[in-house]
């Protein structure tokens, strides 16, 4: 069964990667080198183009370059248990936890400068006060 070859443009729009991060991730090594057509374009085929939908969803759900790594490995991995695709994305979960711990207590923070400043005409701001007290 022959499979249908993309240019990478088409490849982009089959994938909803666009042209500039299929790119980078050749160069990265998370998919394979397109191959090259007579006059030297790349070209892609369905199983790249799958490839690139999987780091596409993975990457919406927030996982590394090195995550999708080994995400794709596994993918690949006839032999793999479940178990190993599990703990990756428990891992992914307790990290993305941790990011909204921290992005709650920006908010409540930056929140707090907001109810402070008065908004007037008045050059006196605790949001920029509280900026430049250069705080570690």
């Amino acid at each position: 069964m022959q499979s249908d070859l993309y240019n990478i443009g088409q490849a982009a729009n089959a994938s909803g990667v666009s042209a500039k991060m299929i790119r980078r991730y050749e160069e990265a090594g998370l998919i394979p080198k397109a191959s090259r057509s007579l006059s030297d374009y790349r070209v892609y085929n369905d199983k790249n183009v799958n490839m690139l939908r999987f780091i596409r969803h993975a990457r919406d759900l927030g996982f590394s370059a090195k995550q999708i790594s080994s995400l794709l490995s596994l993918w690949s991995d006839q032999a793999r248990s479940s178990s190993e695709v599990k703990s990756l994305a428990v891992e992914h979960i307790e990290l993305l936890d941790q990011k909204i711990t921290e992005l709650n207590a920006m908010k409540s923070e930056l929140t707090r400068l907001v109810n402070c400043c008065h908004g007037d005409a008045r050059p006196d701001c605790p949001i920029l006060d509280n900026l430049a007290q250069n705080k570690v």
